[in-house]
C-alpha cells in the first residue's frame, strides 16, 4: 500500500516559489513520460486498475530507466492517497519499443503483466492498447527528515503543479507541511484527483 499527502499548488508562480524555498534541499530533477495501458474494452479500469509505464530521461533526451506499474483501489481524501502499487524494473529499450506498439506489452517477460492476465483477465486475444499519457519534471526534496517531490505535470490540455510526501504518517506530515506552506504564502488545496484522473478527464482540475 502507497500512502502519500498531495497537495495541489494552484499555480506556475506558487510553484516556481516553492522550488525557490526549497531549493537549499534539493537533491535531483526527474524528467518523467508517463504512458498508460489497458484493453481495449477497459478490462483494468472497469476493476480500478492502472498500468503504468514510466521511463525516465538524462538531459540528452535517452531514456535510462523504465519502470512497469500496477496500481489497484485507489482512495484519495483530505489530501491523503492510499493505493495499491506493485513496481517492476524493464529495460528501457524495451519499454520504448511497448509504447511504439503496445501489443508487445503482452509479450514481454513480467511478473505485472502476467498479473494482469491471471488476476484481473487480460488475455492474449484482448491483448493491450496504449491510452496515452503526459510528461512530468520532478524536483525531489530531503526537508526535515522528509522526502518531498515537487511535480510539473504536463497535459497536453494544460499544466499542473503538486508537491507529494509518502509517509507512514500523512496527517503529522500533512499538517506540517500545510504550515509550512502557510508561512510562506504559497497557494494550495487539497489534490482530489490523482494524476491519471486528471489525463483521463481531459482538463485541470
Amino acid at each position: 500500500m502507497e500512502v502519500e499527502v498531495k497537495l495541489r499548488l494552484l499555480d506556475a508562480a506558487n510553484h516556481s516559489r516553492l522550488k525557490e524555498i526549497l531549493s537549499p534541499f534539493h537533491i535531483k530533477k526527474l524528467n518523467q513520460k508517463n504512458v498508460f495501458f489497458d484493453s481495449a474494452n477497459g478490462t483494468l479500469a472497469s476493476q480500478r486498475a492502472v498500468l503504468r509505464l514510466r521511463s525516465y530521461s538524462n538531459n540528452n533526451n535517452e531514456n535510462t530507466r523504465c519502470v512497469l506499474s500496477l496500481k489497484a483501489k485507489p482512495v484519495l481524501n483530505n489530501g491523503v492517497s492510499r493505493v495499491e502499487e506493485d513496481e517492476e524494473e524493464i529495460e528501457p529499450l524495451t519499454g520504448e519499443q511497448c509504447v511504439e506498439e503496445a501489443s508487445k506489452l503482452g509479450l514481454t517477460e513480467s511478473r505485472i503483466i502476467k498479473r494482469c492476465k491471471d488476476e484481473f483477465g487480460i488475455d492474449e486475444e484482448m491483448g493491450f492498447v496504449r491510452l496515452g499519457g503526459f510528461e512530468n519534471v520532478r524536483d525531489v526534496y530531503e526537508w526535515r527528515g522528509l522526502k518531498l517531490e515537487v511535480d510539473e505535470s504536463k497535459f497536453s490540455f494544460g499544466v499542473s503543479y503538486e508537491v507529494e510526501c509518502e509517509n507512514d504518517d500523512p496527517e503529522r506530515v500533512k499538517r506540517e507541511l500545510e504550515g509550512f506552506l502557510k508561512e510562506n504564502g504559497i497557494d494550495y488545496k487539497y489534490s482530489e484527483m490523482s494524476k491519471f484522473a486528471i489525463f483521463r478527464a481531459g482538463k485541470l482540475p
